[in-house]
Order: C-alpha cells, then sequence, then structure tokens
C-alpha cells in the first residue's frame, strides 16, 4: 500500500502545544481554574510546570502542585 503524498503515517507523539499554552498562562499570569478527576475545583494562576505537575499559586489559600495525572480539565478563569 503506498501513502499518499503530503500525509504522514501517524501523528507525532508530541506537538509540544501544552508547553506553549502553559507558558503563555505564566507569562499572562492568567486565572485559572482546574478540575481535578475526583471532582474537585482549584483557582488560582500556574507559576511553573514541568513533565509531571503544575504549581498553582494561590490568593489566602496554600499554593498546590498538581499531578498532570489528576487533572480532568483546566480552563482560563476570566
Amino acid at each position: 500500500m503506498l501513502q499518499q503524498a503530503g500525509k504522514s503515517a501517524r501523528a507525532p507523539e508530541q506537538t509540544f502545544e501544552e508547553a506553549k499554552y502553559l507558558k503563555q498562562l505564566i507569562a499572562n499570569a492568567t486565572p485559572v481554574r482546574v478540575k481535578l478527576l475526583g471532582g474537585e475545583e482549584v483557582a488560582g494562576t500556574i507559576e511553573y510546570y514541568d513533565q509531571s505537575f503544575i504549581r498553582l499559586t494561590r490568593k489566602g489559600e496554600p499554593n498546590l502542585f498538581v499531578f498532570k495525572h489528576d487533572i480532568q480539565y483546566l480552563q482560563e478563569d476570566k
């Protein structure tokens, strides 16, 4: 079977869009709301991230390290 011109066999494993988006959120100090798999929601600004977790800075509450595998979704909280 021949591969069609301009089409790859499969999607790339990493697009680096996650890192780009997180850097943008940090640079703009964009407030975010994070919904965890257990249903709990936490809000703050992302101050740091790596491959495994994000650091969520919150006003008047303790800062959190949230593991990415525990996040259901993250949304901007404007």
